[in-house]
């Protein structure tokens, strides 16, 4: 009987200790401490043993009040509190999946702080690897919020390095590659989805990429021949086949369906002959 008693003890002397704690605390002025009703929240090491093994409930209460906490406008500076907050509930229960998304949405929609939110996602990834959802959603922030598409690049390759993910992460990396201009990685992406494509159309949908970024690379390499070729000539070609015969062009390209790319010898400006998305 000795053991049950002398834990109740401890447990009885924890609990007087954090009430004298929070009523400390609930004697300071919170309209001159931002984030004020939050400053007695311990860590999450510190509520995994003070929870006696009901780690998932205490998280499920923290995360329940986290939501009431980061939705009151009457707490001034709330927002600096975000990671501190999911990282206590992480530590609770690191399998607990929602948490890492809303806490992440609040970091990005509410606070304006997407730093936060990519730390609230890798923390989620890093807890569970196995969890396709926190790399693609971060690499939706970078690419559609931030315009980062390296950083959603290196997200989406996360994304596909997992068994189980989504098929779209192959074209959401393709796509990040050709937004920076890395034709040849775009490229062989949109190859290899082209040629393992389970539909039509997919296939059709790979094509069209692939002619886009096919008539990029031969647009831009003909817009650099007719630039040298004014600069040196002082104007510009009278038809495309001048750069080959000044020797600035090998052979004059054509575009994925073998059509003619389009040239004005006014302004000197390349077009592809047609809209990928309309071939």
């Amino acid at each position: 009987m000795r053991k049950p008693v002398a834990g109740l003890l401890v447990l009885l002397l924890a609990l007087g200790g954090l009430a004298g704690l929070k009523a400390r605390a609930g004697r300071i002025n919170r309209a001159k401490v931002p984030g004020g009703s939050i400053i007695y929240l311990p860590s999450g090491k510190f509520l995994r043993y003070a929870a006696f093994g009901y780690t998932n409930l205490a998280a499920d209460l923290i995360y329940l009040w986290a939501i009431q906490y980061f939705s009151n406008t009457a707490v001034s500076g709330r927002f600096r509190y975000v990671d501190h907050v999911f990282a206590i509930i992480a530590e609770l229960d690191p399998r607990f999946i929602d948490p890492y998304e809303i806490g992440a949405l609040i970091a990005i929609a509410d606070a304006g702080d997407p730093e936060t939110a990519f730390t609230i996602l890798d923390r989620g990834l890093a807890k569970n690897p196995e969890q396709w959802l926190f790399p693609f959603e971060a690499g939706h922030l970078a690419q559609l919020s931030l315009k980062d598409f390296k950083r959603a690049q290196a997200y989406y390759q996360k994304v596909m390095d997992i068994p189980g993910s989504p098929e779209i992460a192959k074209r959401l990396y393709a796509n990040a590659a050709f937004k920076q201009s890395d034709y040849k990685t775009a490229w062989e992406s949109w190859l290899e989805i082209y040629r393992t494509a389970k539909d039509e159309r997919t296939r059709k949908f790979a094509e069209n990429h692939l002619y886009q970024v096919k008539a990029m690379v031969d647009v831009n390499a003909l817009a650099e021949a007719v630039t040298k070729y004014k600069d040196a000539a002082g104007r510009f070609p009278d038809d495309l086949s001048e750069l080959v015969r000044a020797g600035l062009a090998g052979s004059i390209p054509k575009d994925y369906d073998g059509g003619d790319y389009v040239y004005d010898p006014k302004t000197g400006i390349v077009k592809s002959p047609k809209s990928p998305w309309k071939r």
